[in-house]
């Protein structure tokens, strides 16, 4: 009788610690399951963080620019004038185009991000950006047929000083330029861009010319380092751009074919 209650304890005994380590395990698996999830975890927001962040390949992007900006000079332009311009265009700025972001400037984008259900911060976000320039591209029904057509294409309005970009017939940006003097005026007519200079300096005026796409002959869409209001001056025949808008134009196509547009009367 006792030999038996031995074995019965014995028995009980291993039976618990088998119990035991079984559940042993299973806290052990839960654990490392919940320190990989938790290792994860950081690793997938970042990611999608990642992901989320605005490029200057997207659709009519610009950096944000706040309260306090301005346009300081052709080396610093943080769009202060453009978006002057684009909320008057708007309706909803009666101010001066100066290229200071004032207090009346925030309050002019704050009733324009009410009017399109953004939250009314007063600062030109990226997603304020979009659809002001979403409204604010002007003479559609003039854009020529050929601007729409399929690849990329770029077309000049010399009467609105407006550059539209297209990507198979989807509107992709739009900026502000300026193009020729009235000896020199931009050449109108359908082109290809044809060479291209990242560096370039002109031979002629030896002026820095960068992100240059050159379309016919010595006319090219370029940054320049004179223009600080598109409205105000010209240029020897060349498409001027705001150098960060010219970087951008250049990061969106200098390695694909670019069929380029230039059309309305000179202004």
């Amino acid at each position: 009788m006792l030999r038996f209650t031995t074995l019965v304890s014995s028995a009980a005994l291993v039976l618990a610690g088998t119990a035991l380590g079984a559940a042993s395990t299973a806290g052990a698996t839960t654990s490392t399951a919940s320190a990989v999830a938790t290792q994860a975890a950081p690793s997938t927001a970042a990611t999608a963080l990642r992901a989320a962040k605005p490029s200057q390949k997207d659709r009519f992007y610009r950096a944000t620019t706040r309260p306090g900006d301005r346009d300081r000079s052709v080396t610093s332009i943080k769009h202060v004038r453009e978006l002057q311009y684009r909320l008057r265009w708007a309706g909803v700025y009666g101010g001066s185009v100066n290229g200071v972001y004032t207090a009346r400037t925030a309050k002019a984008v704050k009733k324009f991000q009410k009017r399109v259900g953004l939250k009314r911060s007063g600062v030109a976000s990226t997603a304020t950006w979009k659809r002001l320039i979403q409204k604010t591209v002007r003479g559609k029904s003039s854009i020529p047929k050929r601007c729409k057509s399929s690849g990329w294409n770029i077309c000049y309005d010399r009467k609105r000083h407006q550059v539209v970009l297209y990507k198979n017939g989807t509107l992709w940006n739009s900026w502000l330029a300026r193009s020729g003097m009235a000896s020199a005026k931009t050449r109108t007519g359908k082109f290809t861009v044809f060479y291209r200079s990242k560096n370039h300096v002109s031979s002629i005026y030896e002026s820095k010319m960068p992100y240059a796409q050159f379309f016919s002959g010595g006319q090219a869409f370029h940054a320049s380092y004179l223009m600080m209001d598109p409205f105000v001056g010209h240029s020897h025949g060349c498409v001027n751009l705001y150098i960060p808008d010219a970087k951008q134009l250049w990061a969106l196509t200098a390695d694909k074919p670019l069929k380029v547009t230039i059309y309305g009367a000179w202004d």
